[in-house]
């Protein structure tokens, strides 16, 4: 991504926008909440899709993605940044609130409210391998597993799947199933969608483990913690102003723009990332 000319940051195009951004096109579950919990707010959604997925690339490259994107929207002026993408916030949430003045909203496991929910004390949470792996989702579950048991399912290869909206073939069923049959033979009653891609995918998961088993997506919450953070430093948008959204890639434009549409249910354009 080139550097933004002085002309450009002047501009300040997003001046009062919110930006969000995810490795890919999973983010959209996350936009959707916050679409829906703040109607009036003007958004701008980055699919670094370019670079997806971050689950398995290394933690410098996501941190310097993360940096890359987030101080690219910080310079165009965003009021705040939400991580539409549990890899990059578990990775690199702290060194962009570091870099940057904004308030930043990032999303993580739900694994607190799956140990509170849970009937049968065994949790599992689906996500990319550097999530599993991360000092951040080590820190959740010493805080609030200690009495539960919680099982960590890496997922290599659902990322792919979403970001070509392959959501409901043989394939896609087939991984879904190697995935969760174990966390289900082990006792699991709530599943933690433990990225941002996944929920895209909720219908084929929940047929797989079967209605008594509870799925959890914090994307509502992050809207909420949005909401209530702006609201805190006078910075939502008028009622009387009707929102908008805007889209970015860093991938293939034309092949986002049809995946992206098909997933938000909805024809839209995406521009390229300068």
């Amino acid at each position: 991504m080139s550097q933004p000319t002085a002309s450009s940051t002047t501009a300040r195009p997003f001046q009062g926008a919110i930006g969000v951004f995810d490795s890919g096109v999973g983010g959209l579950s996350v936009l959707r909440a916050i679409r829906a919990a703040l109607p009036h707010e003007h958004l701008v959604y980055v699919a670094d899709s370019g670079h997806a997925p971050y689950g398995d690339q290394s933690e410098a490259h996501i941190t310097q993605r993360t940096l890359t994107v987030g101080n690219w929207l910080a310079e165009q002026g965003v009021k705040g940044i939400t991580i539409a993408c549990n890899t990059a916030t578990v990775v690199a949430a702290k060194a962009l609130r570091e870099q940057t003045h904004l308030p930043v909203v990032a999303i993580e496991p739900a694994i607190k409210p799956a140990v509170a929910l849970t009937r049968s004390g065994v949790v599992g949470v689906l996500a990319t391998r550097q999530t599993v792996q991360s000092v951040a989702v080590a820190r959740l579950m010493a805080l609030y597993g200690a009495e539960k048991r919680i099982l960590l399912q890496g997922c290599p290869g659902l990322v792919e799947l979403v970001e070509r909206a392959d959501l409901h073939s043989a394939e896609t069923e087939a991984l879904l199933r190697q995935f969760i049959t174990p966390l289900l033979e082990q006792g699991a009653d709530i599943l933690v969608l433990g990225c941002t891609h996944y929920p895209f995918l909720r219908d084929t998961i929940q047929r797989l483990a079967g209605q008594s088993v509870t799925l959890l997506d914090p994307a509502e919450a992050v809207a909420r913690e949005l909401a209530r953070r702006l609201a805190d430093s006078s910075g939502l948008t008028p009622h009387t102003e009707q929102g908008s959204v805007q889209f970015f890639t860093s991938g293939d434009v034309a092949q986002v723009q049809t995946v992206m549409s098909h997933l938000w249910d909805a024809p839209l354009t995406v521009r390229a990332l300068p």
